[in-house]
């Protein structure tokens, strides 16, 4: 059953205003809601009751009725008593930015871990909130019968959230502790270990696909990888490496699944080496990498060598003129491998960069590269290994 959606974006004049509803429409499309209507507006700052205003929120109540809205999704972070406000005013579910990308985590997360690391984040975003499910008995004041249940069930369920948190807390950290295991072998045997990030759905798990034959789930869609998934692959003299294919990033990435999903992305944080794909077709690029290499050194990562892989380039003509290459520096260091991953051009000199940075040694990498302006494109195909030539 499609549940129709209204969009609100207003713009404050600091990011890319119709990069960023796109997106939005995107995430709205991958949690399963149908987008039928968008209000925009633009505003200094937010409004302290409606976010939006009155004015815009009488315009919004009149798309609500006329194109039978069930779901309104704001592209911000809604205070609880905003979200309050509006669904009172509104007589329909308010979502915001956080809430919208928790739902789709939630519909993602296949393994048992990164169910817990949902299950944990959604608990963190629902205890700021927890009390909008009994303003009416908190508006009782001294009503006979009302006022201590209703204060008694908001200190239980606090109580009982707390206790889940702190339960999944220790379940994370012990599956944490046994990937450290893991990782520490890997180590003793040499292995060298590299991970694929980049922004979401810039074709990270096509790449990773063709690369090592794992049938990893991949699709058009945002956020279509959640679980981490490593697989071997051989590199011919050079032996086997580990591979890892991680989440994407996203603009505005909400905190409680940056900390939550920190085991997730431990294999990013203990990596060798970092391939930070890039969707060279989208026209906002630039800022898709800025958001990545944020999140990188929010979690510790940033200082790992990086080699940009641009991926995606049959989708833009003049990339695709150019045909795959690797470009380097004045110094001769590998920057970037132009590529794309659903055609499987350039998996070759992907490899031969990948083995010359192992040969070379990592330390001679850069783990902060410009990338000059210029558009770019995403896939994969299926490439045999050399093992299986």
């Amino acid at each position: 059953m499609t549940i129709n959606a209204a969009l609100v974006g207003i713009d404050f004049g600091k990011l890319d205003f119709e990069a960023s509803l796109q997106e939005l429409d995107l995430l709205t499309q991958s949690a399963g809601a149908t987008p039928v209507v968008t209000i925009t507006g633009r505003r200094h700052s937010p409004d302290a009751k409606l976010f939006i205003g009155s004015g815009k929120a009488e315009e919004l109540r009149a798309a609500i009725e006329e194109y039978d809205v069930e779901l309104v999704i704001f592209n911000h972070a809604l205070t609880p008593g905003q979200q309050r406000n509006l669904e009172h005013l509104l007589q329909c579910r308010v979502v915001d930015r956080t809430s919208l990308i928790l739902d789709i985590f939630a519909q993602r997360a296949k393994s048992h871990e990164g169910k817990l690391q949902v299950e944990l984040a959604q608990l963190q975003y629902l205890s700021t909130r927890l009390v909008r499910a009994w303003t009416h008995l908190e508006r009782q004041k001294g009503g006979i019968g009302l006022r201590g249940p209703g204060e008694t069930q908001l200190e239980t369920d606090r109580r009982l959230l707390g206790d889940r948190v702190k339960s999944l807390t220790g379940r994370l950290e012990k599956l944490k502790r046994q990937h450290d295991t893991q990782r520490r072998a890997r180590q003793r045997s040499g292995t060298m270990s590299i991970s694929l990030v980049g922004y979401t759905n810039a074709g990270k798990s096509t790449l990773f696909n063709a690369m090592t034959k794992a049938n990893a789930y991949a699709a058009d869609q945002l956020f279509a990888t959640l679980d981490t998934t490593s697989r071997r692959v051989y590199l011919g003299d050079l032996g086997n490496i580990v591979l890892s294919d991680t989440v994407g990033f996203i603009r505005e990435l909400p905190h409680q699944l940056v900390a939550a999903f920190r085991a997730t992305l431990e294999e990013t944080v203990h990596a060798d080496m970092l391939l930070h794909v890039v969707d060279a077709s989208s026209q906002v690029r630039q800022e898709q990498m800025a958001e990545v290499n944020a999140v990188l050194a929010e979690i510790d990562a940033a200082s790992i060598p990086q080699i940009l892989v641009w991926n995606k380039i049959d989708a833009v003509p003049e990339l695709a003129a150019q045909g795959p290459r690797i470009e380097r520096d004045e110094a001769g260091r590998i920057t970037r491998v132009f590529l794309s991953a659903r055609t499987g051009q350039g998996l070759d000199l992907l490899r031969e960069a990948i083995s010359e940075a192992v040969v070379a040694g990592t330390a001679g990498l850069q783990s902060q590269l410009e990338a000059p302006d210029v558009r770019l494109i995403d896939r994969w195909t299926d490439v045999p290994r050399a093992e299986d030539r």
